[in-house]
Order: C-alpha cells, then sequence, then structure tokens
C-alpha cells in the first residue's frame, strides 16, 4: 500500500476535484495526489486565493481500489441537512415573499 496526500482546510473539509471543499464522505471526488510537491503548490494557490483558508497537508494510506483511507477523527462532524418538508415550506414562504414585494 502507497499513500496519498489530502488537503484538509480549518473546517476539517477537503479539498475536492473541482477546487471545492467537501466533507471527504465520497472519497472518490477528492483531490489526492502521491506527491508532497504537488501537494504543496496545490496549497499555495490555494491560500493565495483566499488567505483565511488554513490548509494543512494529511498523509492517508490507499485501499485496494487506490482510494484514500480517511481516519474518524480527520472527518467533519456530520452536517445537519434540512429535512425535505423544511425545504418545501422555505420555497413556500419566499413566494411569498416575492409575491408580497410586487
Amino acid at each position: 500500500m502507497s499513500d496519498v496526500y489530502l488537503l484538509q482546510n480549518q473546517d476539517k473539509l477537503f479539498l475536492g476535484k473541482q477546487k471545492d471543499w467537501l466533507d471527504g464522505r465520497d472519497r472518490n471526488s477528492l483531490f489526492k495526489t502521491p506527491h508532497k510537491d504537488e501537494a504543496v503548490n496545490q496549497r499555495v494557490e490555494i491560500s493565495a486565493k483566499d488567505y483565511t483558508q488554513r490548509v494543512a497537508l494529511l498523509l492517508c494510506p490507499v485501499d485496494e481500489r487506490g482510494l484514500p483511507v480517511i481516519s474518524a477523527e480527520d472527518l467533519p462532524p456530520p452536517q445537519a441537512r434540512p429535512a425535505k418538508e423544511d425545504a418545501q415550506s422555505q420555497d413556500l414562504v419566499d413566494q411569498s415573499l416575492s409575491s408580497v414585494e410586487e
């Protein structure tokens, strides 16, 4: 087994292939590289674009499919997702507010 580098910010989110921040549960969509210099270059690019990001390199082993094995303590806490009913009620509120403004 070999190791790969992942980039993780101060909120414990991981950099994705599309340069977005992900929770790491979908390991296939994460930015990963076996080369430390490539990971450092990516970290510098991120810091240059957004100086508020505190990005760290995380060295992880890979499984038999080549995906990083991330320990539970390195994952961010689960995010609460709004229930479907809450999202529908919010849409109704938004629609009623827009009709009032007209």
